[in-house]
């Protein structure tokens, strides 16, 4: 450490010797020869390194590793990789360098935290694969995450000496990733920390402005916990308890999130103040027991809250969190939300995953939510079609959602995001079912796919084995596990149909000595309204398309009808021009004569136009196309009351537009019907939409007055026909008046 100051060397010793102090499972003898080991290698690996503050590096290892065992209550062999977690990546030190010295196990740690950018894809995130990198050592070693949130909470400890777009970029990881993954492995305090250091880079007045008014409280906020505390004391000193009770002041970021939610002043903000109660457990009485008892106390002192009473006692959270909370009326005239754990409970909340693991290694806690939680994102990680930043908003979705329970038919509880559907509770049980499921029953009742689920309903899914996963459903599935699942199995029908499309066509053509050549697919593509092979084979494989008429349509020539078709679908013109200089390209210009081909896209979850929400055109509709200002087409009927605004004012953006063969994709479209309220007659109309014509209902909604019913039916239908057929149907139904089309589903 020779380009060290003695005073460099001096802190960095007694940085070092009060790690060794604070290091409580750093007991025997080999553990502490090994971590002076480490931290040796540690200064002369990083010995002309130093931060942009100026200060030597390996001060930042140290700190780490400080946070580790203090913080997160780590053991020895963490405290060593934090020491050496940057060895790899700044140095010129290697992994196996890391195995010789300390063995596969540190190695193995050290590899999960070194990034290796040159392995990326350039098109894609580094930090996104970063991340996902870490995450994939899950399978391997959960101490990986934990030191890297360490290292994440050290460099936003001292993210002063940075540059402010550093700054800007770091903050936003942090709030966007890191705090979520905390908060997901139960550690609440860096959760929380982080959090704060986040707020005060990103929006530094608003920060101290919160910091300097929550100060300017304290003296009143020490006053009120004072009196709320001094009436529960007494009764809990009477009742045998030995306790803890302290009150804390919601975190700067809990409390600017909740001004913004709310959109409310820092005075409105009224839950500012939580109070703790921690008790010793009395012998041979259940620790749930005990919080219900604390419970039973409080609220025989204090008016509680009853929507706010929040039992993780019963059932933990996902990441091993047990407390029960309870909000009461204080003595000051505002909610106070009181917390009630164990010290083993309260040890788990803070320092999360590796207090929750020591308990459940000694026998005090049986397998965790958490277990099952690592569990499914090794699955989703395992997925070969993952993409890194795909998979980061869908794992970010279900970092941040709060947790529902809900049950099986057999009793059975699955821990499923806030606002998950009975499709995603589907694929939680297992990906089959979700794929072939069509409907559910919660609580009994039957409901759509697409029902939100609640804490404590009961669900069974309906399956059908013609059922097969649709694109529309990634629209309401939440879960990573569903959506990824809904993506796989649409991608691998799509590949199955292009398949069984390319045989049936090269059979058919085998039958008139053909193969297939860039010859007969001019000819094809055209007449059959599609324009690239995969979609005529996809469509062919469908049935969408079939070849009966192949013999006649391969002796047409077809020249002229080709020409003109790409003409109509892209706007060009096939006339020899005369060279000009190279201009800059323009959005293409669709003439007046010229049809914008709707086709079918069942294998792009991405169109190229949307469809007009307030006339709901379907296909078989006469409809025409606008050319919105991001230069993306919308559909509307050729009546649609917007459509005709937009044709007198804005005239140059409308285009004709023309519908191809749509046989897959499904459309929501309601009815209106009303006839003579007799026995019965709800369930043949029911019996006849849904058995007999095989379409799905999604709402009926029918009432009856004076022997008469009327009202509405949203249904899914593939286009006009179909819809035309249902009502032929429903209108031969003896009872019923009239049956028409609601032009507009606007509510």
């Amino acid at each position: 450490m020779s380009i060290l100051t003695k005073t460099e060397e001096d802190l960095i010793q007694s940085q070092f010797e009060d790690l060794m102090q604070n290091c409580s499972r750093c007991e025997t003898k080999t553990d502490q020869r090994l971590i002076r080991k480490a931290f040796k290698f540690a200064c002369e690996a990083h010995k002309d390194m130093r931060r942009k503050s100026g200060e030597p590096y390996v001060l930042h290892p140290i700190a780490v590793a400080k946070i580790v065992t203090t913080e997160i209550g780590l053991g020895p062999k963490s405290v060593i990789c934090a020491l050496l977690h940057d060895v790899v990546e700044d140095t010129d030190y290697s992994i196996e360098d890391i195995e010789n010295h300390f063995g596969k196990k540190v190695a193995s740690i050290i590899d999960g935290l070194t990034k290796i950018s040159d392995v990326f894809d350039k098109q894609s995130s580094l930090q996104a694969e970063n991340f996902r990198k870490m995450l994939l050592t899950l399978s391997d070693d959960v101490r990986v995450i934990l030191i890297k949130l360490a290292d994440r909470l050290h460099n936003m400890r001292t993210l002063d000496s940075m540059p402010p777009n550093k700054q800007i970029k770091m903050s936003g990881e942090t709030i966007y990733l890191y705090a979520p993954l905390a908060h997901r492995l139960g550690l609440y305090a860096i959760k929380t920390e982080m959090e704060d250091l986040s707020l005060k880079y990103r929006y530094p007045k608003i920060y101290q402005d919160l910091v300097n008014k929550v100060k300017d409280n304290e003296k009143r906020r020490q006053g009120m916990i004072n009196k709320f505390a001094l009436p529960i004391i007494d009764k809990l000193e009477n009742a045998g308890f030995t306790f803890d009770i302290s009150g804390r002041p919601k975190s700067i970021y809990s409390i600017w999130n909740k001004m913004q939610l709310k959109n409310v002043p820092f005075e409105e903000v009224y839950d500012l103040l939580a109070i703790r109660i921690v008790f010793d457990p009395l012998p041979n009485i259940p620790e749930k027991t005990q919080c219900w008892n604390i419970y039973s106390i409080i609220t025989d002192t204090y008016m509680p809250k009853p929507d706010r009473i929040r039992d993780w006692v019963s059932t933990p959270k996902a990441n091993g969190y047990e407390a029960l909370h309870v909000t009461v009326m204080g003595p000051f005239g505002n909610w106070v939300e009181v917390q009630i754990r164990s010290k083993r409970m309260d040890e788990i909340a803070e320092r999360g995953f590796a207090a929750h693991w020591h308990y459940k290694q000694t026998g005090s806690s049986g397998s965790s939510e958490l277990d099952k939680w690592i569990k499914r994102i090794r699955e989703l990680l395992e997925n070969p079609n993952s993409n890194a930043l795909e998979f980061l908003d869908e794992f970010k979705l279900n970092l941040f959602s709060s947790e529902i329970q809900v049950f099986t038919p057999k009793g059975e509880i699955k821990t499923l995001p806030k606002d998950s559907t009975a499709l995603d509770f589907a694929y939680e049980i297992h990906t089959e079912i979700g794929n072939k499921a069509i409907g559910a029953k919660v609580n009994h009742k039957l409901v759509p796919l697409n029902n939100k689920l609640n804490s404590g309903d009961q669900v069974e899914i309906l399956t059908s084995d013609n059922q097969k996963a649709q694109s529309e459903w990634l629209s309401y599935a939440i879960t990573a596990k569903a959506k990824s699942a809904i993506k796989s199995a649409i991608k691998a029908e799509i590949k199955n149909r292009i398949e069984v499309g390319k045989q049936l066509l090269e059979e058919k053509l085998q039958e008139y000595n053909l193969k297939p050549s860039s010859r007969i697919f001019k000819k094809l593509l055209p007449e059959y309204e599609v324009v690239s092979k995969d979609e005529l084979y996809s469509k062919i494989g469908s049935g969408i398309i079939t070849l009966d008429d192949l013999k006649k349509i391969l002796k047409k020539n077809t020249k002229n009808k080709w020409i003109r078709y790409w003409e109509l679908q892209f706007g060009f013109s096939s006339k020899p021009k005369k060279e000009e200089p190279r201009k800059t390209t323009k959005p293409v210009k669709i003439n007046p004569g010229s049809a914008f081909m709707i086709r079918e896209n069942p294998d792009e979850p991405e169109r190229e136009y949307t469809l007009a929400k307030c006339c709901n055109p379907i296909p078989g509709d006469n409809v025409v196309g606008y050319r919105n200002q991001d230069n993306k087409i919308v559909i509307h009927k050729n009546k649609c009351t917007n459509a005709i605004k937009l044709m007198s004012s804005q005239g140059h953006r409308i285009i004709p537009a023309k519908w191809t063969i749509h046989k897959i994709l499904s459309y929501l479209v309601r009815i209106s019907i009303s006839g003579v309220d007799k026995f019965g007659i709800y369930n043949q109309i029911t019996t006849v939409i849904s058995k007999e014509l095989s379409v799905n209902m999604r709402n009926i909604n029918l009432a009856s007055h004076d022997g008469i019913f009327e009202g509405t039916i949203d249904l899914y239908v593939h286009n006009t026909a179909d819809l035309n057929n249902l009502i032929m149907n429903l209108i031969r139904i003896k009872g019923v008046d009239s049956v028409n089309r609601v032009e507009s589903m606007e509510e």
